[in-house]
């Protein structure tokens, strides 16, 4: 199986390959149509069916994944979240999936809120640059129990369910 992944980040490619270990991963740079830092789940999940079509169509692949992260307010939980969505489609059939969900600290969450985006505000915090090509914020937030890639290895699971098993 060929598979395109709509992103020119290597952590999302690791995380396609981990999900899906016997494929062949393409990585290629393609538009989300979204925010660069999405915001709720509907333009979340909006950023990686586009990423997923725009691979698929870029490519010769059998199966694009689109993966985005974004920040929403969830229902009946106080705080910002971290969310990350994973959609796959062979052109007909549609899978999705979400990875875990994390609360931002507060103070982490009012940069946000105020306009910037996760990735950058990430180095600044941590003091690095490029946190968002390595761990992640689900790293730096779990003490590095989890990682970024491990966290969209996991969407990218559930995406992949429809083309994986007959149970849809």
């Amino acid at each position: 199986m060929h598979i395109a992944v709509g992103s020119g980040n290597p952590v999302k490619r690791d995380a396609v390959a981990a999900a899906h270990d016997a494929a062949t991963v393409e990585a290629i740079g393609v538009e989300s149509g979204v925010s660069e830092q999405p915001v709720g789940i509907a333009e979340t999940i909006e950023g990686a069916k586009t990423r997923a079509a725009n691979a698929l169509d870029a490519t010769d692949a059998d199966i694009g994944i689109g993966l985005e992260g974004g920040v929403a307010r969830l229902p009946d939980t106080d705080g910002l979240w971290l969310i990350m969505w994973a959609a796959a489609t062979d052109g007909e059939t549609w899978g999705r999936g979400s990875g875990p969900s994390l609360r931002l600290p507060d103070s982490i969450a009012a940069r946000v809120d105020a306009g910037e985006e996760l990735g950058p505000v990430m180095d600044d915090v941590l003091g690095e640059e490029g946190v968002a090509e390595s761990q992640g914020a689900a790293g730096a937030l779990t003490g590095g129990v989890t990682d970024r890639t491990e966290a969209l290895r996991t969407a990218t699971a559930g995406a992949l369910g429809p083309f994986l098993t007959a149970h849809y």
